[in-house]
């Protein structure tokens, strides 16, 4: 049986039913019927699929908590480099203060400063108005309503979905 954490530090994934590596002793398969075999390999294929699944989201979940983690680092990088911008135009302005008076120079760099706010602000403003409706996912919601509202009914009124 798996623990729930293996000596690496990784999350292991529960124990599922599987499909038996070794032939089940199954009494009188030759006198099992169609509709028994076919049970048989559909109860087999669907805990086939629910393992595969279930690991499968077992590994997503694993590596995104990785990700996640990981940005967080990116983020608090970000927040200090903000916070420290703060320095680079305090030593501009007193920079400028050497050959303007000091408050023009501050003046100059807070000047500058809203200049690059707005040309960001314009820039996603652009961005932002570039974005459209999701037309071909709006058309197919629409045709397949309108297919199943029509289901049941008789008649030659119901659209042929063609892609």
């Amino acid at each position: 049986m798996a623990t729930p954490t293996s000596s690496s530090g990784t999350d292991v994934p529960p124990v599922l039913p599987s499909i038996p590596l070794t032939k089940e002793p199954a009494p009188g398969s030759a006198d099992q019927s169609i509709g028994n075999l076919v049970r048989d390999v559909t109860s087999h294929v669907s805990t086939l699929v629910r393992s595969e699944v279930e690991l499968a989201k077992a590994e997503v979940t694993s590596e995104v908590k990785k990700g996640v983690q990981g940005s967080i680092f990116f983020i608090v990088a970000l927040v200090i480099a903000l916070f420290s911008l703060f320095f680079l135009f305090f030593a501009i302005g007193e920079l400028l203060a050497i050959w303007l008076n000091r408050a023009a120079a501050f003046g100059i760099v807070f000047g500058l400063m809203i200049l690059a706010a707005g040309a960001a602000a314009f820039i996603g403003y652009l961005r932002v108005k570039k974005i459209r409706k999701p037309e071909r996912t709006i058309s197919s919601l629409k045709d397949t309503a309108q297919v199943l509202g029509n289901r049941g009914k008789s008649g030659s009124d119901t659209p042929e979905l063609s892609r």
